[in-house]
């Protein structure tokens, strides 16, 4: 049985280690869940442990907006205390408070 604990949560704000980009986490895999072409195409010197958490991100950089897939490894919490603009950010979430996104859910 895997056995893995995530070290964020959903609705927290989060910049990447390498690359300036920051993002919400909306999901959480307990490890690598994504194609082997995607795991592949990162350069190997940089390729994170598949046996880790990874996290879905709304994702914005000073250019763009996207999902991005990030191995817990490569993450930082954000302490800035600035909301992250994505236009997806209100589907899923509340009002960003105290540094982070509440989870909004919606009953159809």
């Amino acid at each position: 049985m895997l056995k893995t604990r995530a070290k964020y949560h959903l609705g927290q704000v989060v910049r990447h280690r390498k690359h300036p980009f920051r993002g919400v986490i909306f999901d959480v895999d307990p490890e690598f869940a994504n194609t082997e072409e995607w795991y592949q195409a990162i350069p190997e010197d940089s390729r994170p442990a598949r046996e880790q958490p990874y996290y879905h991100l709304l994702a914005e950089n000073d250019q763009s907006y996207y999902v991005a897939y990030v191995s817990e490894q490569n993450l930082v919490a954000d302490y800035s205390g600035e909301p992250v603009d994505h236009p997806d950010i209100p589907d899923m979430f509340g009002p960003f408070q105290d540094g982070a996104y509440p989870l909004h859910f919606q009953l159809n």
